[in-house]
């Protein structure tokens, strides 16, 4: 069984890699830790640096409790909400973990809504977390 979680180091996001590890420990699944960089190759290297910070602190956060986990840090120019239901498609992903943070009405309709895409868009079902426990 294979666990994603989008991931990008927000508190929302951590609430839901915790979540994921939980359930991780009851199922004995591998947790998948994906960061989607929106500017695809061309995103800044500090972004690409606290990234992979991000990556590495969510990997020994589930290595703590003995989790296999793989992380990924992808590139590819999609929207995170693309990116990551790509991914799902790609990698047979049985149930995504998601945060979801708050946005204005005018947010939502100017950069939409990365948890909402993926909660219509998923090949599997989705797990969405909608603060920090």
């Amino acid at each position: 069984m294979k666990f994603l979680v989008g991931y990008n180091g927000s508190d929302v996001s951590k609430a839901a890699l915790s979540l994921a590890r939980t359930h991780a420990e009851v199922f004995g699944a591998t947790v998948v830790i994906v960061t989607s960089m929106v500017g695809g190759t061309s995103e800044k290297p500090e972004y690409i640096i606290k990234a992979e910070e991000d990556l590495v602190f969510a990997e020994q956060f589930l290595k703590e409790k003995d989790i296999h986990c793989e992380i990924h840090q992808l590139a590819r120019g999609m929207s995170p909400g693309e990116d990551l239901v790509y991914f799902a498609k790609e990698h047979d992903i049985d149930l995504i973990f998601v945060g979801v943070e708050k946005k204005s009405k005018t947010q939502k309709i100017i950069v939409g809504s990365t948890a909402q895409y993926i909660i219509l868009k998923a090949p599997c079902p989705v797990v969405s977390v909608n603060r920090a426990s």
